[in-house]
């Protein structure tokens, strides 16, 4: 397209970003929760619909193309989004700029996918492989517009679509028995929708022209400030995908398939805290130039939000594990692993504060060496449980990979940008859930559609004891009232 279309309207941050913050979390995570109910769906159809092996490889397969993405990225989806909520009326500069590298790095990618999928002998899924990869770093980036400006009604319109296109060629492969290159194009075509969906809706809101545009004097100054965030991303992208494809590896395509069901639930439910990152990042990086003041005690709220949220869903999961695999229609044997990679789900909840006030301050250089701490840890400990213990060692080593993150981000977090009091913020939440658990233990036996009675029967507990135990405050309380009566 011609680089000479007007640019969009500059659009002047406004006061009171905390609440607006918590507006739009509200509004995407509302319908991130429709979506995910309908992806839920989606993993039963297709879960059921391949034999462990096969669900196997297409888990793998999903992880490397995650892994050859880092060479696409390059930092500049994190930049994109600091530098875009700084400089609105720049965004399709940088869009542009972006868009144009990312389609010459895509050679660079195709190689290196080439090479991984070969390693595991996936050679047949690379082609579906490589567009399901390009498409979706394509969809990132030009979503990532809306949560620059903080316009996300949108957004929330577009995770339920995706959804419901992706359960539809998903339940058609199912019925019509196609095979795992199916579902890779599949998922492919969902993030082609949201390329399509998303240009349309940048036009159409004045944000930003999709359009081509090179500017090597500005892409060489992001390459440098995006350096440290693309290391982390390679690292993180690493630590966090390693252990599907080292299970495939050194155990076997079936107890691939085993950990890579067991590992969905918990993957999933991480939408939520990446929800909140992706909408608090922008405002942290405001408060970093603008309200530095203001920057700890608003890290600390997003902290204690997500592990309000993030810890009961840990310690209901550990003790439902099992009705909750049978619910799913997952194999019994992806159980275990399941109750294991609970315990993960508290420390990757919280994790994503230290992450967002790392990156937000710029001190991105900081979080890559805790991401670099996390992947050694990861591997050291996948190879060394993995031989011995299978996917129920990888689970093992997810959880201890999580802890090790939090430990050194907290550490750099507090040299760098302030102390988080975590042990003040986190006793009375991880007692209100520990008292959960006790009293939901007695029903972890219900099957089948029963299981929603201790799922409803915690959440009344999990309420009654954050009240009791006056985990929030008055003043906490007020401040998310004042919020969701502005969000009506």
């Amino acid at each position: 397209m011609p680089d000479n279309d007007p640019p969009p309207e500059p659009q002047v941050p406004s006061l009171g970003l905390g609440s607006r913050a918590l507006r739009n979390t509200i509004v995407v995570l509302a319908a991130k929760v429709v979506a995910r109910l309908i992806a839920l769906l989606t993993v039963i159809y297709l879960v059921n619909s391949l034999t462990a092996d096969r669900y196997g490889s297409f888990t793998v397969l999903i992880n490397l193309t995650a892994i050859a993405s880092v060479v696409l990225d390059l930092g500049f989806n994190v930049l994109f989004v600091r530098e875009g909520a700084r400089h609105h009326d720049e965004i399709q500069r940088y869009l542009r700029n972006v868009m144009s590298l990312r389609l010459l790095m895509s050679i660079v990618a195709f190689l290196l996918l080439a090479a991984l999928v070969g390693l595991l002998g996936l050679g047949d899924l690379l082609i579906p492989g490589f567009f399901l990869m390009v498409l979706t770093s394509y969809a990132t980036l030009l979503r990532n517009a809306l949560y620059a400006v903080q316009q996300l009604r949108l957004e929330a319109v577009a995770v339920v679509l995706e959804s419901a296109l992706l359960l539809s060629l998903v339940v058609y492969g199912s019925r019509t028995q196609q095979g795992v290159t199916f579902y890779v194009w599949a998922y492919a075509a969902q993030y082609a929708f949201s390329c399509v969906y998303f240009a349309v809706v940048l036009a159409v809101k004045r944000i930003a022209v999709v359009g081509w545009r090179f500017e090597l004097p500005l892409l060489q100054e992001w390459f440098w400030k995006g350096l440290p965030f693309a290391l982390t991303f390679v690292l993180t992208i690493l630590y966090f995908r390693i252990d599907q494809p080292l299970v495939y590896a050194i155990q076997s395509k079936t107890a691939a398939g085993y950990y890579g069901a067991a590992y969905k639930p918990i993957e999933s439910l991480l939408f939520i805290p990446m929800t909140f990152l992706s909408i608090v990042f922008p405002v942290l990086s405001v408060y970093h130039r603008e309200r530095p003041r203001e920057m700890v005690d608003t890290l600390s709220r997003f902290y204690k939000a997500l592990l309000l949220m993030g810890w009961p869903m840990s310690v209901g999961i550990y003790v439902l594990a099992v009705p909750l695999n049978h619910a799913l229609h997952f194999r019994d044997q992806s159980a275990p692993a399941l109750q294991i990679l609970a315990l993960a789900l508290g420390f990757a909840f919280v994790n994503n504060a230290f992450i967002g006030a790392l990156s937000a301050s710029d001190r991105q250089s900081s979080f890559t060496w805790a991401a670099a701490w996390s992947l050694v840890a990861n591997v050291a400990l996948n190879l060394a449980l993995i031989p011995r213990f299978g996917y129920l060692g990888a689970s093992v080593a997810t959880v201890l990979t999580e802890v090790v993150l939090g430990a050194v981000a907290w550490i750099l977090t507090a040299r760098h940008v302030g102390r988080v009091p975590v042990l003040a913020l986190s006793w009375r939440i991880v007692l209100a859930g520990l008292v959960m658990g006790v009293a939901i233990y007695p029903l972890s036996s219900l099957e089948g559609l029963e299981v929603a009675i201790p799922i409803a029967a915690g959440v009344i507990v999990y309420a009654a004891a954050i009240l009791l135990l006056r985990a929030l405050t008055g003043e906490e309380i007020a401040w998310a009232r004042r919020a969701l009566a502005l969000a009506r």
